[in-house]
């Protein structure tokens, strides 16, 4: 077994709240905060068994940013998480 460390940011959209997981750009939402949570660990679950299965967890995780060290992932190191102001004429 082998743990795959990711981030999750969580956002609401009208009345659903949206779970995403940019590391890996897997997403999932619920009802409640909660409920996206629960989603969003049952999406990365699914999505890194299916990767594994089909061979493609290695080649998806390196695209992704992560690095192998001492038989571990370790995910990419986000450094801020700003917003922004785009303005259109």
């Amino acid at each position: 077994m082998q743990d795959i460390p990711y981030s999750v940011h969580i956002f609401k959209e009208g009345n659903m709240y949206v779970a995403y997981v940019p590391e890996l750009d897997v997403s999932s939402c619920g009802a409640t905060g909660d409920e996206a949570r629960r989603n969003i660990r049952e999406a990365v679950q699914a999505f890194l068994e299916a990767s594994a299965q089909i061979g493609t967890l290695g080649e998806i995780l390196d695209e992704a940013g992560y690095a192998r060290e001492g038989g571990r992932w370790k995910s990419p190191e986000f450094v801020s998480l700003d917003r922004m102001i785009a303005s259109l004429p």
